[in-house]
């Protein structure tokens, strides 16, 4: 398929082919235990005898084999894992002489054990890790066999590729069983490397900032979904992954030089001190953690429209405020958060590229309710109200333009040129 065909009617933030993203994430995953060790060679007996060749394993064998093969796909060299003996071990193992089989079945468990763990590395491909846990990490070549011991069919555990995202062994396979032209199987490559930084399985908050849509996925089933409004490209959203440590009810905005100045201060400027007054803004001392809140009159406002000045501007809650109701804290040094916003109207646009680099949410209390079990509510009217999680959830900001759609793809816009060349240097980005 041409790339002409693959792209004609793209638009911001839509699907090429029809299809709800995320929409029928299965596999059910076995946990692995990350350590930085690399693998060594283990024996299959480790986990109690042949593990590829018991009755009902053998498709395993293959369809490990052609993973293997295939291993440049995922940016991994192939003899790494020793593929061009794998196939002649394998055919001598199905002869049934019990020492072939032994033979096999080593050297199967030693290049899974490998090809695992040199997968589940963190890919280098631009993403914030706010949390070291949330980094992939290799696991250990024991919990590796064990989990394929669990598995309750072998054979479908490793074509699956059980120990990864569901994401990455559909978009796997299509650069390996279709024949893609050079810009698509290209562009599919980039978003393999970003799947590969995704969970294999657990309860968690994704954002495809290229669809604008959020996800709440639990053990690999997408359990909710919303709109979302994401960064301008003059403020991109960055990739990251975090934990939501806390929600905060009835929130400041606390708003950045840059956007006060593009935003705020010339609104000041043509209609004065009432508009401060009218949207609930106050003007804050300075930026230390206790300011004092001044007199709007004492400050320049044409010198700090001009750049010559900076001011600190708050926006107190209320039915005016940029946050809404709540905003989810994952802290971070890029100041980015998911928050609640009053432009509702914005969700009805095809491309919801507005924010400065925040996440606004279509329905903040929904998530809030899954999050943590029950609605939040605010208590009186105090700001900032914090409300922590017993246990945190992680989110994944995450950009995927090319996403499995049964067994097919979608697309979407790159927004931000990242699927092209490098992105430009990333601004600090709050809202």
């Amino acid at each position: 398929m041409s790339q002409e065909r693959n792209f004609i009617g793209l638009r911001a933030g839509r699907l090429v082919r029809p299809a709800l993203f995320f929409a029928g994430l299965l596999l059910a995953t076995t946990a692995l235990e990350p350590t930085a060790a690399a693998a060594q060679p283990v024996a299959s007996q480790a986990v109690g005898g042949s593990l590829f060749f018991r009755p009902g394993n053998a498709a395993a064998a293959n369809e490990l084999v052609r993973l293997i093969q295939t291993a440049k796909v995922d940016g991994l060299d192939p003899r790494r894992y020793r593929s061009r003996e794998l196939p002649r071990l394998v055919r001598a193992a199905f002869g049934g002489n019990p020492q072939a089989i032994a033979r096999a079945d080593r050297a199967l468990s030693d290049a899974l054990a490998r090809y695992v763990q040199d997968l589940r590395r963190a890919p280098n491909v631009g993403i914030i890790y706010v949390d070291s846990e949330l980094r992939p990490q290799a696991p250990s070549a024991a919990s590796i066999l064990a989990a394929a011991s669990a598995a309750p069919n072998l054979g479908t555990w490793v074509r699956d590729m059980g120990w990864m995202h569901p994401y990455y062994a559909q978009l796997r396979r299509q650069l390996t069983d279709n024949r893609l032209d050079a810009p698509t199987a290209a562009l599919v490559s980039k978003n393999l490397q970003r799947a590969r930084s995704l969970p294999a399985g657990g309860r968690y908050v994704l954002v495809n900032v290229a669809a604008q849509r959020l996800f709440m996925v639990e053990n690999n089933q997408t359990v909710d979904m919303m709109r979302v409004v994401v960064g301008k490209p003059v403020y991109p959203t960055p990739m990251m992954a975090a934990l939501i440590r806390y929600t905060s009810l009835r929130p400041y905005w606390n708003v950045p030089s840059d956007l006060a100045a593009e935003r705020i201060v010339p609104n000041v400027v043509k209609g004065g001190n009432a508009y401060l007054r009218q949207k609930g803004y106050q003007v804050l001392s300075d930026w230390s953690d206790r300011p004092k809140v001044v007199n709007p009159a004492s400050v320049d406002w044409k010198a700090v429209a001009a750049g010559r000045k900076e001011v600190r501007l708050r926006q107190l809650p209320g039915p005016a405020n940029s946050m809404g109701d709540m905003k989810f804290m994952f802290p971070n040094a890029q100041g980015i958060y998911l928050h609640d916003t009053p432009q509702d109207e914005l969700f009805g646009e095809a491309a919801r590229l507005f924010s400065g680099g925040c996440v606004r949410l279509e329905a903040a209390h929904r998530l809030a309710t899954w999050l943590y079990g029950k609605p939040l509510r605010a208590k009186g009217a105090t700001p900032e109200q914090k409300v922590s999680m017993a246990k945190p959830v992680p989110v994944y900001l995450t950009y995927l333009t090319a996403v499995p759609s049964g067994t097919e793809l979608a697309y979407y816009e790159d927004i931000y040129r990242r699927d092209g060349a490098p992105a430009g240097t990333r601004r600090l980005a709050r809202r």
